[in-house]
């Protein structure tokens, strides 16, 4: 927490200097002797207050006085609030890997049922751009709110040979840079970022665009992962990581729709993918380091459930941001509360006793006949 107006703590030392008074002020008071017949009457007759209950309404508006002094200093907090002005940049792998049916069809198909959900999921401001990368990436969609846009670009995703994992991450920080002026293109010359280097930004301060990379394998093609990275945490990106896949040895099968490039058919009208540098086994070493070292998380979907699960909560952690808000408005109710229980409970505990009447009794008289007295 940070105060707007420090200075006007200050005025904490006026409570000190009341007291210091007060306590001068009985001093000089003058004692005036009166004879009594009896103190003990005088005691039993105007009894006072405990000495705890003389201390607690000074103490409740002293407390008052300090949050009613901090609330004129204007505090602010750091919280954590929603921004719908955020941009999240879906990179997702469409190399020849993706044909693996490891996970049922195969993992192009379960990646697109899980990035559809995601879309479909997502009620928030934040915009949604589409990456794909194989040998290459580019930008299939630019950051939109139009879903069914988005939904039409998954539903025609095509495999191709290489995974250029690190050109995904710079066509990612390409396209934020369109819409986020703070945010430099690849190839700009970078503001320096509190001297940590490159790495995650000093303070945790991030931009409020992020990126999350879906992949099955490791870069095989372009810039290295980790190079793009320090590009992404230079400019205050976070890069979210998800590995997707198995390592258990499985065929590779695509729809006709699903391929492009060089294809042999197999039995069954499907298509397999052939050819040299094929990768099936994940680097998470690197996706790993690639998260962390832009502030990020890295996250492991084996299966098409546990990946919708993972695209389902991205938006709860990528689109929160830090915000400062100012606390003034709490500390004056807290001040405001304090004060009225300080005069609240004087007034109650210094009210006069109520004096209960005196309790008579109505006793009958009795009468007697006189002795000798004859009855008619």
């Amino acid at each position: 927490m940070s105060l707007t107006w420090p200075w006007a703590l200050c005025a904490l030392l006026a409570f000190p200097l009341l007291l210091a008074y007060r306590w001068w002020s009985r001093r000089r008071r003058r004692k005036v002797a009166v004879r009594l017949p009896s103190v003990a009457l005088v005691r039993a007759a105007v009894p006072g207050p405990a000495s705890w209950r003389r201390r607690v309404p000074l103490a409740l508006l002293a407390a008052g006085l300090v949050v009613a002094t901090t609330a004129a200093a204007r505090p602010q907090a750091s919280v954590v609030v929603p921004d719908n002005t955020a941009t999240i940049l879906l990179a997702m792998d469409v190399s020849g890997s993706m044909c693996s049916t490891d996970v049922d069809p195969n993992r192009l198909t379960a990646a697109q049922k899980a990035a559809k959900a995601f879309i479909a999921d997502h009620s928030g401001g934040a915009k949604i751009g589409l990456v794909t990368f194989s040998g290459t990436a580019g930008l299939l969609v630019p950051p939109t709110t139009d879903k069914d846009k988005l939904n039409q670009a998954i539903d025609g995703l095509r495999t191709s040979r290489g995974t250029a994992i690190g050109l995904a991450i710079l066509a990612s920080i390409d396209a934020i840079a369109q819409i986020n002026p703070d945010v430099p293109p690849t190839g700009a010359e970078v503001p320096d970022n509190g001297g940590t280097g490159g790495a995650t930004p000093a303070g945790g301060d991030y931009e409020p665009d992020t990126i999350v990379v879906l992949t099955d394998g490791r870069n095989t093609d372009g810039v290295d992962p980790i190079t793009a990275a320090e590009q992404a945490a230079a400019r205050r990106l976070r890069v979210y990581t998800i590995g997707f896949g198995t390592d258990q040895p499985s065929p590779m099968v695509c729809s006709r729709d699903q391929i492009s490039g060089d294809t042999f058919r197999i039995p069954g009208g499907n298509f397999g993918f052939g050819g040299r540098g094929r990768f099936q086994d994940m680097d998470e070493e690197t996706l790993t380091k690639v998260a962390d070292l832009t502030g990020a998380k890295y996250f492991k979907a084996d299966n098409a459930k546990s990946l919708t699960d993972v695209l389902r909560d991205l938006p709860s952690q990528i689109t929160l941001q830090k915000q400062r808000t100012e606390l003034s408005f709490y500390f004056t109710l807290v001040a405001a509360l304090l004060v009225l229980a300080a005069v609240g409970l004087a007034q109650w505990w210094s009210r006069p006793p109520v004096r209960q009447p005196p309790v008579t009794t109505d006793q009958p008289t009795k009468t007697s006949s006189r002795a000798g007295t004859s009855s008619p």
